[in-house]
């Protein structure tokens, strides 16, 4: 038996090794930490439990058979992160540089399976330079086999994809399939074709981080949630977040304990300005609505005008979305809309209520807008939260102005409570707009036009200017004292908490993709 005891410790710790002492240095040197450094910065100390560390490929052709390794290039396995069970695999760079052959593949598509029979999420730490091209059509089989269940597991299980290093060619549709997506800066980077190719085919000189790097995407694309600074912040980054989603579709996220206190909040009363033109940071409301230092905001650096993400309110998760009056004036425009729809459906995948801030004064006009579909992807935006049935709740801080007021979680597509500040404007558009096209003629036949607008805007504004129309037809259920925010909604969630809302029977919903 020792000697059998000795062969499996001296093949663990092959194993153990990935591609070598060699391999991992040069791993270190490029300011990367290896596949097994990242699952042990990310799971519980002493919960990791691999399987098929003794996996090697099949492979014979172009002298494979010569060169072998256990693991086969990914660590696959499950343990626990903040106590919760997760699954998860590490693709080895220092394995044939990290590329998904046929076992590669089975290993994580086996990970993929269990999680979802044990309702459990499951992280990739991607770091791979694609299909292993001696294998042929096998490892093209084997990303369609881990897209396929990307897909089957979505709306199931969370799904969160954090890239480490390259991901590039066909690679690059499993994590698109995914939740979330988090990138590290000057290390990683995501395309469909690289830098060579688009220089041959459209003579474009681009490189690898400017093409599909952490920043570009976060900011210009839209594909990755998260651009962190290196790989530990990464990490980091992804535990709190998971901390704000269930195991599965059918739970709900964990609650944090919270002894309710005094939940005035004054300071809210001064962050709208006077001028109602003049912009400030809606971060400021939520959070000073929010308990204070939760709030983890998702794709910060793209489409600002929309501000969406996690947060706790008395301990309990919530998912926000809120107009941004610091950029654009707070307008929709198409890439807010596609962001806020994605960010509405994951929410209401996971059981997560929804929380919305209105500030919009309506859809961005133009031609670019108009030529590049903002009537199809404003309406995913619409789609999604009429759509949602988790409980939802609106604040309309200042505008809420034309369709734009409808598509932001109103009352008439199934928000369950709306609330209003005093400060409020809900009408179908500004009051200088309205006075203009109602009173043009008689402003132009005045004997002083400049002073007769501003006479028909006084008015206008004085007749929809305000919320108290809206609260008068039950559209607003309450206008509230900003201070009285949180505890309005800390109240208002408690009461939605066991909320049964039953879409009619289909197969599914055909949104306007």
């Amino acid at each position: 038996m020792k000697e059998k005891l000795d062969l499996l410790a001296d093949k663990k710790a092959k194993a153990l090794l990935g591609g070598g002492e060699a391999r991992i240095e040069r791993q270190h040197q490029k300011g990367k930490l290896t596949a097994r450094e990242r699952i042990e910065l990310l799971m519980d100390p002493d919960t990791f439990e691999e399987i098929g560390m003794l996996v090697t490929h099949r492979s014979h052709d172009f002298g494979m058979e010569k060169q072998r390794f256990l693991g086969d290039g990914v660590i696959t396995g499950y343990g626990k992160i903040n106590g919760r069970l997760v699954y998860v695999f590490s693709q080895d760079f220092t394995v044939f540089g990290g590329s998904l052959s046929e076992t590669h593949a089975e290993k994580i598509c086996k990970i993929m399976d269990l999680a979802m029979q044990n309702g459990a999420p499951v992280i990739g730490l991607n770091d791979s330079g694609g299909a292993r091209i001696q294998e042929g059509v096998v490892s093209l089989g084997g990303y369609a086999d881990i897209f396929h269940r990307n897909t089957m597991a979505s709306g199931v299980i969370p799904q969160i994809s954090a890239i480490m290093g390259p991901c590039a060619g066909g690679a690059v549709y499993s994590p698109a399939i995914t939740d979330f997506i988090m990138m590290v800066e000057n290390s990683s980077y995501m395309f469909v074709t690289g830098p060579n190719v688009v220089k041959t085919v459209t003579h474009e000189e681009v490189t690898s981080e400017e093409l599909g790097g952490a920043m570009t995407h976060a900011s210009k694309s839209g594909v990755t949630h998260f651009a962190c600074a290196n790989e530990v912040e990464c990490i980091q980054r992804l535990k709190q977040l998971l901390s704000f989603v269930p195991q599965n579709c059918e739970e709900t996220a964990p609650s944090l304990p919270y002894a309710l206190g005094n939940e005035e909040r004054s300071a809210l009363r001064d962050i709208i300005p006077d001028n109602p033109n003049q912009p400030y940071d809606m971060r400021e409301v939520i959070e000073g609505t929010m308990d204070e230092g939760t709030f983890l905001e998702v794709h910060k650096d793209y489409a600002e005008n929309i501000v969406v993400g996690f947060a706790r309110l008395a301990g309990r998760s919530v998912g926000i979305v809120a107009n941004q009056p610091a950029f654009l004036a707070g307008v929709l425009d198409i890439n807010s809309s596609k962001k806020g729809a994605r960010f509405v459906r994951f929410c209401d995948a996971f059981n997560i209520p929804l929380l919305v801030f209105v500030d919009v004064p309506g859809f961005l006009p133009g031609t670019d807008q108009e030529w590049n579909a903002i009537i199809t992807n404003g309406a995913k935006l619409l789609y999604a939260f009429s759509e949602a049935t988790v409980p939802k709740v609106t604040v309309i801080t200042r505008k809420a102005y034309g369709g734009a007021y409808d598509v932001m979680n109103s009352k008439h597509i199934g928000a369950d409570l709306n609330f209003a500040w005093p400060s409020a404007e809900i009408a179908v558009m500004g009051a200088k707009g309205a006075a203009e096209i109602i009173f043009k003629r008689e402003i132009k036949a005045a004997e002083n036009p400049e002073e007769k607008l501003q006479e028909k805007v006084d008015d206008y504004a004085e007749k929809f200017a305000h919320p108290y129309r809206a609260a008068a037809r039950g559209f607003v259920d309450e206008v509230i004292d900003p201070a009285l925010t949180r505890k309005k909604l800390i109240k208002g969630f408690e009461m939605l908490q066991n909320k049964v809302s039953n879409l009619p029977r289909k197969k599914h919903g055909n949104i306007p993709l």
